[in-house]
């Protein structure tokens, strides 16, 4: 039971991470070639691993494309 508290609270997070990530690309992502339909392929197929992958590779240019 205690793990079930532990675990369930992870399942969620990392669904919402996923969920977030695969939003992000969805609506952020250039047109440009074939990169979005690449990218949410990578998120749908590979779960929180292809999530987690997209997160930082496009971090370095979504953080240069804010100016920040």
């Amino acid at each position: 039971m205690i793990a079930l508290a532990i675990l369930l609270p992870l399942v969620i997070a990392c669904f919402g991470f996923w969920l977030w990530m695969l939003i992000d690309c969805a609506t952020n992502e250039p047109d440009t070639g074939n990169n979005k339909v690449v990218w949410i392929i990578i998120i749908v197929f590979a779960h929180i691993v292809g999530a987690v992958i997209y997160w930082i590779c496009r971090r370095d240019q979504r953080i240069a494309e804010a100016g920040h």
